[in-house]
């Protein structure tokens, strides 16, 4: 029913450099939590804050996107361009990144992500790994302090699940904060 809330009496902080899980059956409320981290969904009641920014301010939802990413659990609600290249490309576009800067950051990305082939298909005919693979490249672009993932590997197979976890431990190596 739609008057039963997601989540109920959650009080969460997250240290620089952590890794966080959040576990639950399907239903219990991890993806509205992770939507509430960067200001998609507001809470009826509370409040969410990034380093002091709260996510009911307007004028902070820029500054908290900057330093947070969501990666949703289905890669294909997130991919919106037509290369992979330019799926990279597109959230230094919206942050109005300098050309030059925007050019190194995506083949860094693309380098680092191992999406050299893939450089000029289209997203939807990647494999669920493959776009899962840039779904995270192209929020780890932006330089996130946090990432958060939303069910990063559910939808993968086994040897797509480890290739993701181990760029995952890799991310988290470099200090990103992983939720």
């Amino acid at each position: 029913p739609g008057d039963v809330p997601a989540v109920r009496d959650l009080s969460v902080s997250v240290c620089e450099s952590e890794r966080v899980a959040l576990i639950g059956p399907n239903g219990s409320g991890k993806s509205t939590f992770a939507r509430c981290l960067n200001g998609l969904l507001q809470p009826a009641a509370g409040r969410v804050e990034i380093d002091g920014h709260s996510t009911s301010d307007a004028a902070s939802i820029f500054d908290i996107r900057r330093r947070l990413s969501l990666v949703f659990q289905n890669p294909d609600d997130q991919l919106v361009s037509t290369t992979v290249e330019s799926e990279i490309a597109f959230g230094l576009e919206n942050l109005g990144t300098a050309h030059s800067l925007m050019v190194e950051a995506v083949e860094t990305t693309i380098t680092s992500f191992s999406l050299e082939r893939y450089r000029h298909h289209p997203p939807h005919l990647l494999s669920g790994g493959e776009k899962q693979r840039l779904a995270i490249a192209a929020c780890v672009a932006l330089q996130p302090q946090y990432l958060v993932l939303d069910e990063p590997t559910a939808l993968l197979d086994p040897a797509g699940r480890q290739e993701v976890m181990g760029l995952l431990q890799r991310l988290h190596d470099q200090g990103v904060t992983l939720i």
